[in-house]
């Protein structure tokens, strides 16, 4: 896919170039941070009959001889997370336990997303660094035509089809560090 190819794209890339309106022929630098993710599944959410303590009670307030007699208000507790859940709006227990379990895998899937968002957030920030201009990964040199990568040392003299979208060359250039980077890493194992 096309994460696969390009998260290596992430990081500080740098632009060297002379713009027209420089009269003296001065080289300026400008940056700009990418962050490539891939793309985000929904948080998949089944919660287990076995993780939950349901308790019944008696409801408390207006209802009569019905609620003194009657144990129709639940609570619901997700073991794992300690998360409870108290209903007691209906007469009847089952429509009570339902609203209780709506609720709660709301707030199990809320808390899910929150964590995931988070994690996002951190792959993206891991990815981006602080955005300064010493974390380059990148520089494309306008005025000698050239692309350089300072991950893995290459330089090529073809910014204009690098431009284009001719990356085929870099890319598979920064796959194949990587593989080497992993194998040898397993290899220290």
């Amino acid at each position: 896919g096309a994460y696969s190819r390009f998260k290596f794209e992430s990081g500080v890339h740098r632009v060297q170039r002379v713009p027209e309106t420089e009269s003296q022929g001065r080289i300026h630098t400008s940056t700009t941070t990418v962050a490539v993710l891939p793309e985000a599944e929904e948080v998949d959410f089944e919660i287990n009959p076995k993780d939950l303590q349901i308790d019944t009670f008696r409801s408390s307030g207006a209802g009569g001889q019905h609620i003194n007699k009657t144990s129709s208000a639940i609570r619901i507790t997700h073991i794992p997370t300690g998360t409870v859940v108290e209903c007691q709006d209906e007469r009847s227990q089952h429509k009570n336990k339902e609203k209780a379990l709506k609720v709660l895998r709301s707030r199990l899937y809320d808390a899910e997303k929150a964590k995931h968002d988070a994690e996002i957030a951190g792959e993206r920030k891991s990815q981006v660094g602080t955005g300064d201009r010493s974390e380059r990964i990148r520089t494309y040199n306008y005025p000698q035509g050239r692309v350089s990568d300072h991950r893995i040392g290459l330089t090529i003299y073809k910014l204009e089809q690098f431009l284009n979208g001719d990356l085929d060359e870099m890319i598979d250039a920064l796959i194949t560090a990587d593989t080497a980077e992993k194998l040898k890493a397993q290899g220290e194992e």
